[in-house]
């Protein structure tokens, strides 16, 4: 039988804390809040997915973390059916993807639209950047994963890394027992990641840090894969300049090849299936670093042109950052219900039209 009512705030430590309802102060946001309603914790709250990983985990983050905008981190690919009645709810308002939708997902770089830009255009864009994250069938994700299970992936992920050939073949770098000068490298490559936040560690992804974690690169350091930060896999592609097809092309390839060693966690329902649910789908991030002086000056134009044609504008160091220089990173805003080509044309389309529009003024 559940106890009294619990009040969410920081000072939850565990969720052997969850005793009881989670109750929100007044003025939260986030969708666990809304969705995670009496009847949704009455049927789920005592309950584990298929791998055992506990409904209380997949929300203590939004509970202790009561300014997060979702709340919610799943701890298997079983998480979103055995906790569908709040994992369902939670899609559908950030992604408008209803239970009887489906995901088609295509990483054809030949079927992208982007011819190369005229040389005044292209001088606009700094760096041209594609990542897409995935994770591993049959184990579960990072906040319901074991020590052993998060070797066993990295050492996989390793094994495919190590039959790349021509301009993919890199080395691997363990984060655990890093020299100094590696790790120095690294953070001037801007390549290292650093342990999770502290929605990351309520979830329990941040676990046996940094154990079990590792960067691989290749020689041009054009791309690299992080091992087992947010999601297993994080695959990414990216160059100086707007050469938009071959970054794309060249991270379509490199995660085909990863596959046929190591098979990603896929549905027809939700795509690539990831930790946070914001990511499902693709879990692909587009982005552009572009000089846009004269049209960020007209904010209502700017966002106006971002929104037609499905982009977020971010400031120069990512979401909440400001911008240098006129400097803003441009990149598509949809994840789940369109195929991986669809979410790359959304961004060369936005950003030529931005473009367009900067000429013109």
């Amino acid at each position: 039988m559940a106890g009294a009512d619990v009040k969410c705030s920081s000072s939850l430590k565990t969720i052997d804390d969850l005793t009881g309802y989670p109750v929100f102060p007044e003025g939260t946001k986030s969708l666990v809040c809304r969705f995670n309603t009496r009847e949704v914790w009455g049927q789920f709250h005592d309950k584990k997915d298929a791998y055992g990983v506990s409904y209380k985990l997949c929300i203590f983050s939004g509970c202790k973390n009561v300014d997060s905008g979702i709340g919610v981190y799943c701890g298997s690919h079983d998480s979103y059916k055995t906790f569908a009645p709040l994992m369902d709810k939670v899609i559908e308002d950030y992604h408008g993807h209803k239970p009887e939708d489906s995901h088609v997902s295509d990483m054809d770089a030949s079927k992208l639209t982007c011819p190369p830009l005229p040389q005044d255009e292209a001088d606009m864009i700094i760096s041209t950047r594609i990542r897409v994250g995935r994770n591993l069938e049959g184990y579960p994700l990072g906040p319901g994963v074991s020590k052993e299970q998060r070797d066993d992936i990295m050492q996989k992920v390793v094994d495919a890394c190590n039959t790349f050939t021509g301009d993919l073949k890199g080395t691997f770098y363990p984060l655990e027992g890093m020299d100094k000068a590696t790790q120095d490298q690294l953070i001037a490559d801007h390549f290292l990641f650093k342990e999770g936040d502290r929605f990351l560690e309520a979830c329990g992804c941040n676990r046996d840090w940094p154990s079990g974690r590792g960067i691989f690169h290749n020689a041009d350091k054009t791309f690299l894969v992080w091992v087992n930060e947010e999601d297993q896999l994080r695959i990414i592609s990216m160059q100086k300049g707007a050469d938009i097809g071959a970054v794309f092309e060249r991270l379509s390839r490199a995660a085909a090849h990863i596959e046929t060693v190591a098979k990603f966690s896929h549905d027809d329902h939700l795509g690539y299936i990831t930790s946070c649910p914001t990511n499902l789908g693709t879990a692909l991030r587009a982005s552009v670093h572009i000089k846009l002086p004269k049209l960020s000056a007209r904010k209502d134009e700017f966002q106006a042109i971002a929104d037609k044609y499905y982009v977020q504008i971010r400031g120069i160091h990512g979401e909440h950052s400001e911008s240098e220089g006129g400097v803003y990173d441009i990149s598509n805003r949809r994840r789940l219900g369109r195929s991986e080509v669809q979410l790359v044309q959304d961004m060369y389309d936005g950003v030529k039209a931005m473009i367009t529009r900067e000429k013109e003024l």
